[in-house]
Formats: structure tokens, C-alpha cells, sequence
């Protein structure tokens, strides 16, 4: 457990209800989402702009927001509310007007109906102005540090920036790090990816494209498009024919089979996700800067394979690639409810639950560097997150929302895409307000009374 400092290098000491460590999907929402209901809120970001994974990571599209069988949005609140604000700015496509199986989709069908193409660069912007109009104060170019403990409990942080040392006193702190640094600092229990397979999802590293034929592109598919099948856990699907004849004329050393290719909102711009970088700690810089370097040897051979062989990329253009690598996986922090992998194929609905969503569980490298285990759900058309997933075990004061909240790793490879964990931010920051607001411990506050205002905020429960 950390001792609280002596404060002789901190330079400057902020007081706030709730403090916010991350701005990515989680942070972000649930920063929005406590400075709305009242709480002087500091968020801090260790980039130079909100959105993580969304923005700095590339990631896109936003995987499906709707149920199993794609008839209703079910995952609504700010999640929705951000979607709104960019197709204004046409910056999106709803995605009540993207089906399964297209372009948009990388041509996948199941588990995608209903994704959501947006435009990273105008997603900062909507974020930035949504921070603000909150009145939440943030902190970009700023790392947490350590956390400031008192018999159990966080009661801030020290962060660390430009500016030196400066320290955070907080009412409730949320960790929304993605790799659950706060709680692992402040004494929480964890696990590191799947322990019993001793496996950790690979990464990715992003990168967008343009100045491509989209029709051309399309046009190859639909001549191959009944060619896409699965074989030992592997699926053959978009260009694998390209990849095998690249691979076969030594244009290709990547364990993948296939190129996922998403369309962007410019019909000419698509996202690259097919990098795969095995064995990559992100709790460890030295790791993680080990597979950036990888990640981008492996885009160039991915550009040059892709402008060589698939119809209507011969003149494609290299956008960007992401500045951060695309994380499926980490620490699963211990808290007072466990996701498990039944709870969603059954379409467990708990009392508690604080978002409701379909996604499918999707752990890549399952059976190899290749593969994937992809499971969509059995009974029902969604399934229910519960508020104990992310209370931890142990520590006060604290919750977590995003990919490291307490679940099963395969339970985990569903609910760490990027709707749901906004959907945990927004609970999690009304939670953290809610705690504020009554003095109750976020572990004690009044479920009933937290399930109330997340509805008032346009949040499906089911």
C-alpha cells in the first residue's frame, strides 16, 4: 500500500469531488457524466487529447451499440449523445444506417450490424467542447503518479507533468487508465490477462488510409465474397486470397491470414486493423515501446502489400498511423462482481447493472497467433453489466470503468470495445457523484438511487 507523500516536491494541490484518472472512451464519459451532476471534476490525460483508443489509437469503427438481433440502440447516454454531435459536424454515420456485412463492417456479419464510422480528428473536437460546456477541469500532457492513501482509502493523487509534481485531494477517484493503474498502485488484487492459458490478447497498431478506389475495392470482394470461411479457429475472410499469393510470391511474413479493412466516412478513407503483436505487457514501457517499433515495421509491410495486390489501393495514401498502440487487454482488476463468460452467453441481467449491451466476446490469438475465439450470445439480446464489476476489492473511494474492470478474461474480450466502456465511464461518473453527494462510500451509495439518475440521463437498463 502507498504512504501518503511528504508533499516537499509537489508544486501546486488541487481540491476536487471527483478526480478522473485517463480521458479515453471511459475517462472521458465518466468525467462528462460526474461534472453534469454537480462534482468540481479534474480529469487527467497523459496525451494531448481526449478519446485514447478512439483518437490517439485509431480504432475504429465503435463496434455495435444495438441488441443481438440489431432491432433497438441499446446503448444510448452519452455514448449516443457523442454520436449525435459528430454526424452533425459529419464527422460519423449513425449507425441505424450501417448494416452488417459491408464495408463499414470489413465485410464481417456477425456481432456487426450497426457499427459506427467516425472521423477521429473531429472526435477530439466534440470531446474537447463537451469537457468544457461540463465545466470539467483537464489536465492533458499529465500521468498519474501514485495515489494518496489514508487507512484504506484513496483520497487523491499525485500526478506528474511538465509542471513537475501536483497533487489531486479527492472525494472519489475513478481509474479509467485502461491497465487499472490507480488500483493496482492503491493495493487493489488483480490478474494479468487470461492467467490459467498464461495469455495476453495481441495488439495492434492502427493506421488509416485514402485515396482509395472504394468501388474497385468492393467490386473484388463481391466476386470473392463466398469465399470467406473459418478452419481451426482461423477466419478467412476479406483479401486472404491476396495474402496467400503474396505470401506465396515472399511479399508477406505476417501470422494473418487476412486484412481487415473498414471503411471510413469519406468514401475514399479506410482503417488498416490487421498488425498483430504478440506478448506485448502495456503495464511496461519497455514492452510497450518494443511493439510500437513493431507495429509500425509490420504497417509498412501491410501498406505495401495492400497497394501490390488489392484492386483500387495501387495509388492509396498513408493517412496516419496511431501514436499509441490498440490494447484488447491487461490487468483485470478483483471487485465486488465478476462478468463472467456464462453471464453473457446466458444474457444475465442483475439487479445492479449500470449498461446493458450484445457485444460479442472476441479474443484474438485464443489458438494462436492467427486466431480468434469469437462467441456471440446464446440466450437473450443483451446482457447486463453490474455496478459491483466495478467497485474493487480492498480500497475505498475508488471505482474503475474500461477494459480492466472485474471480469473473466473471455468476459472481458466482449465489454472492453468502445461502447460499452463509455457506458461504464457514465456510470461510473454518476456513481462517483452520487457518492459525493449523499457522503456514502461508492461501494454504499443507493443502487436504486444511482439506477434513477442513469435513466434520467437517457440510459437503457432494459
Amino acid at each position: 500500500m502507498m504512504e501518503q507523500r511528504t508533499g516537499r516536491d509537489v508544486m501546486n494541490t488541487m481540491d476536487a469531488d471527483v478526480f478522473v484518472a485517463g480521458g479515453g472512451p471511459a475517462g472521458v464519459c465518466a468525467a462528462i457524466a460526474a461534472a453534469r451532476e454537480g462534482a468540481v471534476t479534474v480529469m487527467a490525460e497523459q496525451g494531448g487529447c481526449a478519446g485514447g483508443m478512439a483518437t490517439q489509437g485509431l480504432v475504429g469503427p465503435f463496434m455495435t451499440c444495438y441488441d443481438k438481433d440489431g432491432e433497438n440502440m441499446i446503448i444510448k447516454g452519452l455514448f449516443s449523445e457523442i454520436v449525435d454531435r459528430l454526424v452533425k459536424k459529419g464527422g460519423a454515420i449513425h449507425p441505424s444506417q450501417v448494416r452488417k456485412g459491408t464495408a463499414f463492417t470489413s465485410w464481417i456479419r456477425d456481432g456487426h450490424d450497426h457499427v459506427t464510422p467516425f472521423d477521429p480528428e473531429i472526435l477530439k473536437v466534440v470531446l474537447d467542447e463537451m469537457l468544457e460546456e461540463a465545466g470539467v477541469q483537464t489536465l492533458y500532457h499529465t500521468t498519474f503518479a501514485e495515489p494518496v492513501m489514508e487507512k484504506g482509502k484513496i483520497t487523491g493523487v499525485i500526478l506528474h507533468s511538465k509542471s513537475g509534481f501536483e497533487r489531486v485531494n479527492a472525494k472519489a477517484v475513478i481509474d479509467c487508465t485502461g491497465d487499472g493503474d490507480v488500483a493496482c498502485r492503491a493495493g487493489v488484487s488483480w490478474e494479468m490477462g487470461d492467467e490459467k492459458l498464461k495469455l495476453i490478447q495481441p495488439a495492434t497498431l492502427f493506421f488509416r488510409i485514402c485515396n482509395v478506389d472504394s468501388d474497385a475495392v468492393e467490386g473484388d470482394i463481391t466476386k470473392n465474397r463466398e469465399n470467406f470461411y473459418r478452419k481451426d479457429g482461423v477466419n478467412y475472410r476479406s483479401f486472404h486470397w491476396w495474402v496467400s499469393e503474396a505470401r506465396k510470391r515472399g511479399d508477406w511474413s505476417l501470422d494473418r491470414v487476412s486484412i481487415g479493412m473498414y471503411r471510413g466516412v469519406k468514401k475514399d478513407e479506410w482503417y488498416v486493423n490487421t498488425s498483430r503483436i504478440m506478448g506485448i505487457d502495456s503495464t511496461d514501457n519497455r514492452s510497450l515501446s518494443k511493439g510500437e517499433m513493431e507495429g509500425r515495421r509490420q504497417v509498412q509491410e501491410i501498406l505495401h502489400m495492400i497497394r501490390t495486390y488489392i484492386p483500387g489501393c495501387r495509388d492509396a495514401k498513408l493517412m496516419s498511423t496511431a501514436s499509441v498502440l490498440g490494447i484488447r487487454e491487461s490487468r483485470h482488476i478483483r471487485g465486488e462482481s465478476r462478468l463472467t463468460l456464462e453471464d453473457i452467453l446466458q444474457g444475465k441481467l442483475t439487479d445492479d447493472r449500470v449498461l446493458v449491451c450484445s457485444n460479442s466476446v472476441d479474443v484474438h490469438g485464443r489458438y494462436g497467433p492467427r486466431s480468434n475465439e469469437y462467441l456471440t450470445i446464446e440466450n437473450g439480446e443483451y446482457y447486463g453489466v453490474p455496478y459491483g464489476c466495478l467497485v474493487p476489492c480492498g480500497v475505498d473511494g475508488l471505482l474503475v470503468a474500461g477494459r480492466c474492470i472485474s471480469a473473466e478474461s473471455q468476459a472481458a474480450g466482449a465489454v472492453r470495445v468502445m461502447p460499452p466502456v463509455m457506458a461504464m465511464g457514465q456510470a461510473a461518473g454518476i456513481a462517483a457523484a452520487v457518492s459525493v453527494k449523499t457522503g456514502k462510500e461508492v461501494r454504499c451509495i443507493d443502487r436504486e438511487m444511482l439506477k434513477e439518475r442513469l435513466i434520467e440521463n437517457q440510459v437503457y437498463l432494459g
